[in-house]
């Protein structure tokens, strides 16, 4: 956690009154019912903001061809191009609080040079069913659409994931994800240091802090540092591009360089004034995700 991560986050939530009154709540019933606290952390530690109601129309794809692929308690929306090239499949990703229509200039570069871009809105996320999800839930869908795709007869050639989907996308890989290649997109490296971000911005205790981490990991049956690069990064075989901008004021730029040093081989491109999303829309960095992803 850094302090331009945590006054950002600070002021968007504090712009908003339904968080605010969060802040409040929590704060209190940490004081006089500690176990209810904990609870309520967990249910706002795993809700996406902004709310997926914003994204859910994403005018921009209504031509794809959408569909709705049942996942545990919710669903994975994916689409795809109405007409266009037959050719490998690239699974696109958006982070925490995004949406699929954020990969849309990269959907459109890959799809002019043959490839078959697959857009999703990831559980609990624009069009998806699911209030909650977490950084475990998305590394097991990761999984899952690649294995669907491929029972399918589908070729998936890579899968490029944005900011905590990047995270999920590295310990997919390192647990055997079945695909050649890989880009990551403003990665977090630790979401143990997320639950300390969360707990400042909302006011909460160490103890409790602590709490919500175990709850987390007890019911996902699987830590926290399990995800960080150290653990994944030397078992991630695929030719890895990660892109990471220095001025990013949510995932910092030392995290894509954690990656790059843990994950054998791995390309770390810089960019700057980009920020945390704006890189998604930068023509210089589809072009250079597009040539990794060719090979």
């Amino acid at each position: 956690m850094n302090s331009t991560s945590l006054q950002t986050a600070s002021a968007y939530y504090q712009a908003n009154r339904g968080t605010r009154w969060l802040r409040w709540a929590l704060t209190v019933s940490e004081r006089v019912w500690p176990a209810l606290a904990v609870r309520g952390a967990y249910r706002v530690f795993g809700t996406p903001l902004p709310s997926k109601w914003l994204h859910r129309r994403q005018p921009d794809l209504a031509r794809w061809r959408i569909a709705r692929l049942p996942f545990e308690d919710a669903s994975l929306t994916l689409y795809q191009p109405p007409a266009g090239p037959h050719g490998p499949v690239v699974v696109l990703l958006h982070g925490w609080g995004g949406y699929a229509a954020q990969m849309l200039p990269l959907a459109q570069a890959l799809s002019a040079q043959g490839l078959r871009p697959l857009l999703v809105d990831l559980p609990a996320h624009g069009r998806s069913e699911g209030s909650t999800s977490n950084l475990p839930q998305f590394a097991r869908a990761i999984d899952y659409l690649v294995a669907r795709q491929q029972q399918q007869g589908h070729e998936v050639r890579a899968v490029v994931a944005h900011s905590l989907a990047a995270n999920a996308l590295t310990y997919a890989a390192a647990r055997g994800l079945a695909v050649p290649r890989l880009a990551l997109l403003a990665p977090p490296a630790s979401p143990h240091a997320y639950t300390r971000l969360f707990a400042s911005v909302f006011g909460l205790s160490e103890d409790t802090r602590a709490r919500l981490q175990q709850r987390v990991e007890t019911r996902e049956g699987i830590l926290m540092r399990q995800f960080e690069p150290a653990a994944v990064g030397p078992r991630v075989a695929q030719p890895t591009l990660i892109v990471h901008d220095r001025e990013d004021r949510i995932n910092r730029f030392a995290d894509a360089e954690a990656f790059r040093d843990a994950i054998p081989g791995a390309q770390l491109m810089e960019t700057r004034g980009l920020g945390h999303t704006r890189l998604l829309r930068d023509e210089a960095v589809v072009q250079a995700v597009v040539a990794h992803l060719q090979g």
